[in-house]
């Protein structure tokens, strides 16, 4: 069975989207993954997937302690349900500003487990001057962070492994590229 985790995107999407992130449309728009000044691998294109659900963690970080660590295992894509954006819908000011975040703590623990990819429902791991700081960071070490996510609640009922397809566009000198997501089972 296949799952599109690519969030859908409306004329009215762009439109929000545009007032209230100025990166919307230089390959930051709906899901996409930072790249910052780094090549997508293409072996990264599928990876065992993980998502958690984290969508209880309310008025703090989301760390370690909210999942269990022990199950993400090296090269995987290890993804965050929160809810944010079935519950804010994505491009408004909001949904840029106030979005939850994983704390610096997880990062690390994410990046000393080797993952690839690092899968969220909301607008960046960090907010604000800490965004593209993380991203670096991240991208740096080998992990990509894939923005802007849907449909993960399905995933997360799943007890069974599945894989995760990450299809970027073929851009290149971009921070953000545009991408499809699907989850096979």
């Amino acid at each position: 069975m296949l799952i599109d985790i690519t969030l859908r995107i409306t004329p009215k999407m762009v439109n929000d989207a545009q007032g209230n992130e100025k990166k919307a449309l230089s390959g930051h728009l709906g899901t996409h993954f930072d790249v910052m000044n780094k090549e997508f691998p293409l072996e990264y294109t599928e990876r065992a997937g993980i998502v958690f659900d984290v969508s209880g963690v309310k008025g703090r970080d989301i760390s370690s302690q909210d999942i269990d660590i022990n199950k993400v295992q090296k090269g995987m894509f290890v993804a965050f349900y929160t809810g944010f954006i079935e519950e804010r819908g994505y491009g408004g000011k909001i949904y840029f500003s106030e979005h939850p975040q994983l704390s610096n703590e997880l990062i690390d623990e994410l990046l000393s487990k080797k993952v690839s990819i690092i899968g969220i429902d909301f607008a960046g791991v960090r907010r604000g001057k800490e965004h593209p700081v993380k991203d670096q960071y991240c991208a740096d070490q080998g992990v990509f962070i894939v923005e802007n996510l849907c449909n993960l609640l399905v995933l997360c009922k799943e007890r069974k492994p599945f894989t995760i397809c990450t299809y970027p566009m073929n851009f290149t000198n971009m921070t953000g590229i545009p991408c499809r997501v699907i989850a096979n089972m």
